[in-house]
């Protein structure tokens, strides 16, 4: 509905109707091209390699594509490879009536030189530029020029560079910049280039509403007081400019061409007006002709009042070199981005110093710094017996009372409008002024609410969505129009333009550094992407550029300044926090592969130590999200510190039912989750193969996995013989490969993929025969639903664990029963270094006789206290060699007998039968491992009774010996962990010390 009613609007006032197609305005030259839908139409050429395979083509690379072109895609990798159907074929080219559409392009006089000289010339140089001069002098304002320019040119090499870099869409600087260096550096300058260009709209309202105030006053129309006519007039003013706005901007490319008349009319008055004679009026404002005393007084600098210093006048200054990215907001629009930019850019910039040397140079030669304005002061027709010492007597004018008492009202150091005092026709100077400051003023008005809406748009901010709505068929920001217009409306009732522009000016220097930054940024980080067409630019010169903007910043004001670093700042953390979900290829990603790149190299020169080891650890999870749990708890003690690899193993006959795209989604899976990750899968015939080749290739250099991490075997009685001999030998492959090994197990089990399809009708996750679901008996589930380790947080695709909540003041037990490295205590340690562990009590079971308990225990907590490991509590385990209870061991034996040999199978040849079927138990073996099942049996009891207030319990891992059969290793690890209410880890280091007490 708003849009209609906008486009009404249009249509009733003359000039802003729409056309109905996209035509160029009367007087502008124009290229046109045109889309000829026959001929994109006609037949596509393939390959020679395929009827399929075609040659490239930039539709196939293209996110979007021009108006009138179709887009298209490539044929993918499983098209090309089967073999060719003649119902694939591309169908022959059908006539499309469609009409040409022209598209119109700028040259770049037009759309880069003119439109950045429009928006370079402003209220500075009418109104300020000869009040400068006289304050710094002639010399100090040539270094403020040249400062200003060498700081505006170098921004535009950088800009040039970046615009070059690929094709930029609306959005113009903001675009650029955040899709360079990234949304955290993109992101806040957008905003603050959106909010200094709302600032710039009220600084040339501002300088519009002087020159209409001083206008009143000569003809003594004064409303209220200077100040409050400049609010008054300004309010007025920027409230039309927003009602243009609202209308439309479709004449603005023929209003660009009068503009630059008007503006060139009334430079082209001024310099004349230098060379003419001065009349008595003019000569009693200060103006004598090109006079060598009065270029000779106005070299050196003389500040007065409370502006009156070097940084403050080049503060003043500065945004008359502002408006160099004007070319660049249009780029789109133009017919050769990459040579237009650049040099409409720099020439604009040329022409346009050119004009402020000039007009400093003309003004410093012809003006005094005092005149009264009185013709009164003529000596001609005063007493000559007056006493004369300043400089105007030289010319026949005392000006001496009015610079004593400080009451000159005319002069460079006085009079705003010198420019209007100097020039052949004062009515150009106003037309002048008129058309430098309203069109800039409705150009920043414009371009603000563009930014803004595109960066409201990108989503990254929260809360200011709102504005990114457009209206009509321009999609124009109306919203963000209203916010440009009460931001300018809160400066334009300062109404003091020496105040508002230093402001300018620091926002402006803030987002210059920036861009500078960009480009340097991109450069030295080599990114293969970064190929700009424009090559004049050097990454030295713009970190030049960078930095000196930066103190310029603190020079100016430093107090604004601060403030814009502290939001800065805070706007960097916030996206560096939030980590929207967002990929532009920015610059900032290639630096941190670079550095990822370079430690990684470092770190390989760099022998292990002692000190430095981190349990790195590979994670059979199977895919992440199957196994929320084993993610959590490994993810909880490796977070930030060590180096954590989920790994899942592909079954080559599920190869073909898994997901394409599934890495990333597991990806963003993780990342959801907040667990700091890798991803990687494997194509294997089986998990020992898979588990192995992954053992031995994951990690890059010094970032290699130690420790291998699995979940439990829940279902080892009821799976295939053959999955079980293939967990356990994966096992022994760990310990083979020196490496530590951890094993989680929970009473409810790992796998949610079964409570999922439940809950949700559907599995969140992949279906994954190579880790088989897990399989609790309903008896055993029934008894331990109340303790329940895994809840669903009401997600689909989220399910909470136990170890994402927070423990409280439990304990943390820890069965060291061998000693392996350290391993085994060392995990808990770094369990409690997090917020939800933190406040759990660590308790060390060992073994011991009664007879040397005390001394037992006094021997492991001298050796904890070595460590620096505050455990406090230590338990020994005196009764372990009792007998357990029957029923325990009724159990274990139950557990082995399904793979006990049978008595005839006994009486044959037993060394072919273990040959054939290496998962059978003999007695033999039954009665090697008796004892040693007992005590654990026994360990386990005791383990239920002591553990209960536990929050996790770490058990030492016992090492299958190479002749013990896998079924007979699961029952005595069974028989370990049976029945413990909460989560149980058994872990085993790989016998290598992971902890020192030595400081070298």
């Amino acid at each position: 509905m708003m849009g209609k009613f906008i486009d009404r609007i249009r249509n009733f006032i003359p000039g802003l109707r729409r056309p109905d197609n996209n035509v160029p305005p009367e007087g502008v030259t124009v290229d046109t091209v045109e889309v000829d839908y026959e001929k994109e139409l006609e037949k596509k050429k393939m390959s020679f390699y395929n009827p399929l395979d075609p040659v490239p083509k930039y539709d196939f690379y293209a996110n979007d594509t021009f108006s009138g072109r179709i887009k298209s895609t490539r044929p993918s990798l499983d098209v090309l490879r089967k073999p060719p159907d003649p119902d694939d074929l591309p169908p022959p080219p059908e006539d499309d009536e469609r009409p040409k559409v022209k598209l119109v392009r700028f040259g770049w006089i037009l759309g880069v030189m003119i439109r950045c000289m429009l928006n370079i010339w402003g209220v500075i140089m009418y109104l300020r530029l000869p009040w400068i001069t006289s304050q710094a002098g002639l010399i100090l304002t040539y270094v403020i020029i040249f400062m200003s320019i060498i700081i505006t040119t170098i921004t535009a090499t950088s800009v040039s560079a970046i615009s070059t870099n690929g094709k930029v869409k609306s959005g113009g600087t903001y675009f650029m910049i955040s899709r360079s260096l990234g949304p955290e550096l993109g992101a806040p300058i957008g905003l603050l280039f959106a909010f200094a260009n709302a600032l710039a709209c009220a600084l040339h309202t501002v300088g519009f509403a002087e020159t209409v105030r001083d206008l009143l006053k000569d003809f003594s129309a004064q409303m209220v007081s200077d100040v409050d006519d400049v609010r008054i007039i300004g309010t007025i003013t920027v409230v039309i400019l927003l009602c243009i706005t609202f209308a439309g901007m479709s004449w603005e490319a023929k209003a660009q061409i009068l503009f630059f008349i008007a503006i060139m009319l009334s430079l082209i008055s001024y310099f004349v007006g230098t060379v003419l004679p001065p009349d008595s009026v003019k000569n009693a404002a200060g103006f004598f002709g090109y006079k060598y005393d009065i270029f000779m007084s106005n070299l050196l600098p003389s500040f007065r009042g409370a502006d009156g210093n070097f940084f403050r006048m080049f503060a003043i200054f500065f945004p008359a070199a502002t408006g160099i990215l004007s070319g660049v907001n249009i780029c789109g629009d133009l017919k050769d981005p990459t040579g237009g930019i650049p040099k409409g850019t720099l020439l604009a910039i040329l022409w346009t110093t050119l004009s402020y040397l000039l007009i400093s140079i003309t003004c410093a030669a012809t003006v005094v710094r005092d005149a009264s304005g009185n013709e009164s002061d003529n000596l001609a027709v005063s007493n000559n017996s007056i006493q004369c010492s300043g400089l105007g007597c030289k010319y026949g004018w005392n000006f001496d009372r009015c610079e004593q008492n400080y009451t000159c009202r005319s002069g460079l150091a006085n009079n705003f409008r010198v420019l209007t005092t100097v020039s052949g026709s004062g009515i150009l100077i106003t037309i002048g002024v008129f058309a430098a400051t309203l069109s800039s003023a409705l150009g920043f008005l414009v371009s603000a609410p563009k930014i803004f809406q595109c960066l409201c748009k990108d989503n990254i901010y929260p809360y200011i969505g709102f504005f990114a709505k457009g209206y009509g068929k321009n999609n124009e920001p109306l919203r963000a129009y209203c916010l440009a217009f009460l931001i300018a409306m809160a400066f334009i009732l300062i109404g003091n333009l020496n105040t508002i522009a230093p402001l300018i000016s620091n926002f402006f220097l803030c987002s210059y550094a920036l861009i500078n930054f960009s480009c340097f940024h991109a450069t030295i980080t080599k990114s293969p992407g970064w190929r700009p067409q424009y090559r004049g630019f050097s990454p030295w010169t713009s970190l030049f550029g960078a930095c000196l903007s930066f103190v310029l910043m603190f020079l100016f004001t430093w107090w604004a300044a601060l403030v814009t670093s502290i939001v800065i700042l805070f706007l960097i953390g916030y996206v560096s926090y939030t980590k929207p979900q967002i990929n532009w290829g920015s610059s900032y990603q290639a630096g941190i592969y670079n550095m990822a790149l370079s430690f990684s190299m470092s770190l390989t020169g760099v022998s292990d130590h002692v000190k430095n080891y981190r349990p790195q650890c590979l994670v059979l999870t199977g895919p992440p999200n199957a196994r929320p749990a084993l993610v959590d708890f490994v993810g909880t003690f490796t977070k930030s510190i060590s180096l954590m690899i989920c790994g899942n193993i592909i079954m080559e006959d599920e190869k073909s039912s898994f997901p394409q795209h599934s890495t990333d989604m597991l990806v963003d899976w993780l990342n959801q989750r907040k667990v700091r990750s890798f991803y990687t899968s494997f194509n294997s015939d089986s998990l020992r193969e898979g588990a192995n080749n992954l053992m031995q290739a994951s990690g890059l250099g010094k970032l290699k996995p130690n420790t291998l991490v699995m979940g439990f075997k829940m279902n080892w009685k009821e799976c295939k013989p053959e999955s079980l001999e293939d967990y356990v030998n994966t096992i022994s492959d760990a310990f083979d490969s020196s490496y530590g090994l951890a094993i989680l197990r929970m009473m409810d089990g790992l796998d949610v993929m079964d409570a999922l399809q439940s809950s949700a009708g559907r599995s969140s996750a992949i279906d994954n025969l190579a880790f088989d679901a897990d399989e609790v008996p309903q008896s055993e589930k029934d008894e331990t639903d109340r303790n329940s380790d895994i809840s669903d947080d009401g997600s689909n695709d989220q399910v909470r664990s136990v170890f994402q909540t927070k423990q409280g003041r439990k304990t943390i037990d820890i069965y060291w029963i061998s000693d392996d490295g350290g391993l085994t205590v060392l995990v808990p340690y770094l369990l409690t270094r997090r917020n939800r562990w933190k406040k759990c009590k660590i308790r060390v079971f060992i073994l011991g006789d009664q007879e040397t308990m005390k001394e037992d225990r006094k021997d492991m907590k001298m050796l904890l206290k070595t460590f620096r490991l505050e455990f406090e509590e230590i338990v020994v385990i005196t009764d372990v060699d009792k007998a357990p209870l029957p029923k325990n061991w009724q159990r274990y034996e139950e557990n082995i007998a399904p793979f006990m040999l049978s008595e005839e199978q006994a009486g044959g040849d037993i060394q072919e039968l273990k040959r054939l079927s290496p998962w059978k138990v003999s007695d033999k073996d039954l009665e090697a491992i008796k004892p040693k099942v007992e005590r654990s049996v026994r360990l386990n009891e005791i383990i239920k009774k002591n553990s209960i207030p536990a929050a996790l319990v770490v058990i030492s891992l016992p090492v299958p010996d190479v002749n013990c059969p896998s079924s007979l290793y699961m029952a005595w690890v069974e028989a370990l962990s049976y029945g413990i209410h909460c989560p149980a880890l058994l872990i085993r280091g790989n016998q290598e010390n992971v902890m020192t007490f030595y400081c070298q």
